[in-house]
């Protein structure tokens, strides 16, 4: 089984800051210590780099960790040909590939769980399942999943095979997949994996500055960091920095265990370049 907190290895990539080699080291590291054996990445994270950093990792501590992590990895996320724009493509053949590499990256030859990162929804999901399914047979991939899915393509793909995991933002400061998803996860035995339980910093002890929001590709062009949004954000991110300091706990601590607590099936995987943020 893995262990009901996790890490997002986003973090691993320069998407919410520089991260270099040796920090990547350091926190993974800090996982194995810890005891959180499910490591969640992408081939899109760093183009790549998160994958990378996870398999130098395994390479150098050898046999020991490859036993101990769990690793989840996705696909379905590409970029249109000689432009930025981003595309999703579930089509079988460009998630196998894109899986293959994500292998070699890794120096793995198989993943316990893979998602398709976004839905196409030109496939049916039936479709795609069914491609998954063969790639679990070709012993590849030990289960799959999905991210970002509504409850019913969730019901749809499960008629098909058992979908082992639903990846989604769920947070105190993100709370659509209570519209029905984890509802539906509970419901059909299926995990819910929350990214972000911590808001991307909000929900701490320590929320990036406006100004550092702002200098992040990601953070600048989403609503809830841009002005007077941000500061409107703060004043419910101060109550809630107050109660956990009252309950002599990290804020981190607290956003994290609170979405742990809603529900049995939900795992969540916080993500940290800094093994003392970990620790929280």
């Amino acid at each position: 089984p893995v262990c009901p907190v996790g890490y997002g290895a986003m973090s691993l990539s320069d998407f919410y800051g520089v991260c270099d080699d040796d920090m990547a080291d350091r926190v993974l590291t800090r996982c194995l210590e810890l005891g959180i054996n499910h490591l969640d990445t992408s081939n899109v994270y760093g183009s790549g780099k998160s994958e990378e950093r996870i398999g130098a990792f395994l390479k150098k501590q050898g046999k020991q960790a490859q036993d101990f992590f769990h690793i989840a990895t996705k696909a379905g996320i590409a970029r249109r040909p000689g432009t930025q724009e981003l595309v999703f493509n579930n089509e079988a053949a460009y998630l196998e590939e894109q899986l293959d590499l994500s292998l070699k990256r890794m120096g793995v030859e198989q993943v316990d769980l893979f998602y398709v990162h976004r839905r196409q929804p030109e496939i049916p999901i039936e479709e795609v399942t069914g491609a998954l399914a063969r790639l679990i047979e070709k012993g590849k991939i030990k289960s799959f999943g999905y991210s970002e899915i509504a409850p019913s393509s969730l019901r749809r793909a499960q008629a098909v095979h058992p979908v082992a995991a639903v990846q989604s933002e769920y947070s105190l400061s993100t709370r659509a997949p209570e519209l029905g998803l984890v509802q539906t996860c509970s419901e059909l035995g299926v995990a819910l994996v929350a990214f972000s339980p911590v808001g991307r910093t909000f929900l701490t002890d320590r929320p990036k500055p406006h100004d550092e929001m702002m200098s992040l590709p990601f953070m600048k062009v989403n609503p809830r960091f841009q002005q007077p949004n941000y500061d409107a954000n703060m004043v419910y991110v101060s109550k809630l920095q107050a109660l956990a300091a009252d309950m002599g706990v990290a804020t981190a601590s607290l956003a994290i265990a609170w979405v742990m607590a809603q529900a049995p099936h939900i795992i969540a995987i916080p993500g940290t370049r800094k093994p003392e943020h970990l620790d929280e």
